[in-house]
C-alpha cells in the first residue's frame, strides 16, 4: 500500500502545512506549474516525488520533469500531465493517448479547480487536485491524498487551506 499526496499549481509557493502532509505520505505527486524548483527540492528532501512541468515552468523545470509522466503504482496505471481537461473535454494534446491507451488513473492540474470524477467511457478515474499555491482565482487552496493498494484507489481525502 502507498499513501499518495497529490498537489498542483504551487506557483513557487511552499509552506510548512504542505510539508507536514508530505511527511505523512509515501510519495508526493505534483501535476505541474511548480514555479520555483525550490518547491520540488523541499519535497524531494522528505519523500519520493513524481512530477510534470506546467505551462508556467521554465527551462530548468522542463529539463528536470517531463510533460507527461506515466507509471505503475501498486498495480495502477497512472498518467499525469498538466493541461489535461476532464472527461468529455480532454485537452487535444493528451486526448489521443487517453483514447488509444487509457490509464486507470488520469491526473492533471492547470484549472485550479478541484475535480475527481470517473470517465465511464474510458473506464478511468480523473483527478485534478486544484491549486495549493496562492496565485490564481481560487478561494480555497486544495490538494488530495489517497491510498493505492493492489490495484485499488481508496481513502480519498480533500485537504483545504484558506488562501
Amino acid at each position: 500500500m502507498k499513501k499518495i499526496l497529490l498537489l498542483s499549481d504551487t506557483h513557487s509557493y511552499m509552506d510548512n502545512d504542505i510539508l507536514k502532509y508530505a511527511k505523512q505520505a509515501d510519495e508526493v505527486w505534483h501535476a505541474g506549474d511548480i514555479g520555483d524548483l525550490a518547491v520540488t527540492d523541499s519535497i524531494k528532501k522528505l519523500k519520493p516525488l513524481r512530477a510534470v512541468y506546467g505551462n508556467i515552468d521554465d527551462a530548468k523545470a522542463r529539463l528536470e520533469f517531463p510533460e507527461n509522466n506515466r507509471f505503475i503504482c501498486e498495480g495502477v496505471d497512472v498518467l499525469i500531465t498538466h493541461i489535461g481537461g476532464y472527461p468529455g473535454k480532454y485537452a487535444p494534446q493528451i486526448r489521443e493517448e487517453l483514447y488509444q491507451n487509457p490509464p486507470k488513473l488520469f491526473i492533471c492540474g492547470h484549472s485550479h479547480i478541484l475535480k475527481v470524477m470517473p470517465d465511464k467511457k474510458l473506464n478511468l478515474l480523473h483527478m485534478n487536485p486544484g491549486a495549493i499555491g496562492k496565485h490564481g482565482f481560487q478561494q480555497v487552496r486544495t490538494m488530495l491524498r489517497f491510498t493505492i493498494d493492489s490495484g485499488k484507489i481508496d481513502n480519498l481525502e480533500v485537504i483545504e487551506f484558506k488562501k
